[in-house]
């Protein structure tokens, strides 16, 4: 293959992802304006909107890289069903999600505590981040293995699609369960 074919081809399986990943991001922007009264309501969320989608990116990137890299090896099948491996990098991805998103929380209260800024109460921020960590960790879980798997069968590279999806699905669910996870937190009494 002539680099120029390898360059056609990087295009045609990327662009389509890029694309996505363009109208997923402007699409939690526009969710991410309507929270207003959320983040009014809880001093300090702004501060974690940066961290909690990080985290999303680099975990759940880190998730597809590994499957990725397993599918080429032969390490892993893409099938869906009980595997040990899947299993070991699905948990670790969900414990690590959610632990770095309570551990934002609690290096954002601090900061601004030490700032003299206004900051809900700490119990508030870990509640939102467990939700909000917790079932976007799930619906990035399942996005990531199925695009890889079936895109892996499909004859594309897993790895082509892995960066777009996961920035995409991650700031689109990253934002939407964050304000689940507000109003629900604030509905229960968080603050």
């Amino acid at each position: 293959m002539s680099v120029r074919e390898v360059a056609a081809q990087a295009y045609r399986e990327a662009l389509p992802a890029l694309a996505a990943s363009v109208v997923g991001g402007l699409f939690a922007g526009v969710v991410l304006g309507g929270m207003r009264a959320e983040l009014r309501a809880v001093p300090g969320l702004l501060v974690l909107v940066p961290a909690l989608l990080a985290t999303r990116g680099n975990v759940y990137g880190s998730l597809g890289a590994r499957l990725s890299t397993g599918l080429h090896q032969g390490l892993v099948e893409p099938r869906f069903g009980y595997d040990d491996r899947l299993a070991a990098a699905v948990a670790a991805a969900l414990a690590n999600g959610i632990l770095a998103s309570l551990f934002a929380s609690v290096v954002a209260f601090a900061v601004l505590g030490l700032l003299g800024d206004a900051v809900a109460p700490l119990f508030t921020l870990l509640a939102i981040a467990l939700v909000a960590g917790l079932l976007s960790g799930v619906a990035l879980t399942v996005a990531v293995v199925s695009v890889v798997f079936v895109g892996f069968r499909r004859g594309y590279n897993p790895d082509t699609l892995v960066g777009p999806l996961v920035t995409t699905t991650g700031d689109v669910f990253g934002i939407a369960f964050l304000l689940l996870a507000v109003r629900l937190v604030l509905a229960l009494g968080g603050m």
